[in-house]
């Protein structure tokens, strides 16, 4: 991809970053704890939570690798993104082992053509076992698959019933690769009309009928709130099946603190219920990335 011209408030964020960092990333060298100063300084770097920034979503004008070294650069340990189609995945691979920054996850099987529908069943399947070859390029373990949108002529129980079909049959496939597949529902009021899953207690439902360690769900709680709300009880009764966790607040698809959802509860809630696992940060800068770790940071504080 060719290199796109960058703005001037994204290059001042980034010399902010690399110049009021250099204390922490001194500390951090050291094995020492960051002050409270320094862990501000690098905001990626967070008592609680490990975030992995949706590389999609952040520095949306930049080369994909680009967006990965602004990444690692906030010192966030993590990144996630959409389909692995069309990506250099040797040079991303490479780049994040010199990084020293993991790839959470990426999406292995998207909307089209839904995986519930007979007809997409066995490319459904082979997807499954191509992908799992680029997780272990890129040394992740979970990749995420989506159920698909209406189809015609099914009703929504037969559509989630050839979801179960299709993960059942993909199952002995991640299990073998050790690479978890996780679904994630969506929104039908904002983003994503026309879907044939929604909300934690249809995906919840699914996943325990496929019954592996290998099939869970990508929790996503902007979606979750959309659909739902309470997401603090909706994540208890559910964890046993949860995957992987994105957030985002509402309105406006932006960083916590911008929306209505209480981020340093529900996190808080997430940790205490045993969760360790990277949080993709699935969500749109509403102003800058630098505001954005920021707040992000603020959000793990409890």
């Amino acid at each position: 991809m060719a290199q796109q011209k960058v703005d001037r408030r994204t290059v001042l964020s980034a010399g902010v970053v690399a110049a009021v960092g250099a204390v922490a990333s001194l500390e951090w060298a050291r094995g020492v704890e960051p002050s409270v100063q320094a862990q501000t300084d690098i905001p990626g770097r967070t008592p609680h939570t490990r975030f992995a920034v949706n590389v999609e979503m952040w520095w949306r004008g930049l080369d994909f690798l680009e967006r990965v070294r602004r990444a690692a650069a906030l010192g966030f340990p993590a990144i996630e993104f959409w389909p692995y189609e069309n990506k250099n995945i040797p040079a991303l691979a490479q780049l994040c082992r010199e990084l020293n920054l993991a790839v959470a996850q990426f999406t292995a099987w998207g909307f089209t053509p839904g995986m519930n529908h007979p007809d997409n069943e066995d490319r459904f399947v082979a997807k499954i076992e191509e992908a799992c070859q680029v997780a272990h390029q890129l040394a992740c373990d979970k990749m995420c698959v989506v159920a698909g949108n209406n189809q015609p002529g099914m009703t929504q129980e037969q559509m989630h019933a050839q979801v179960i079909k299709a993960l059942r049959r993909a199952a002995p496939i991640a299990e073998r690769h050790k690479v978890m597949l996780i679904l994630e529902p969506m929104n039908g009021r904002v983003d994503h009309p026309g879907h044939c899953l929604y909300g934690s207690e249809a995906a919840v439902r699914i996943c325990r009928a496929v019954n592996s360690p290998y099939v869970k769900i990508n929790w996503d709680l902007y979606h979750m709130q959309i659909s739902e709300g309470d997401l603090c009880g909706h994540l208890r009764e559910g964890f046993d099946q949860l995957g992987y966790v994105q957030i985002a607040d509402h309105p406006g698809r932006n960083e916590p603190g911008t929306g209505e959802i209480h981020y340093n509860r529900v996190l808080k809630e997430l940790y205490d219920l045993g969760y360790r696992g990277y949080v993709g940060l699935e969500l749109r800068p509403k102003t800058d990335e630098l505001t954005a770790a920021r707040a992000v940071a603020a959000a793990d504080q409890w």
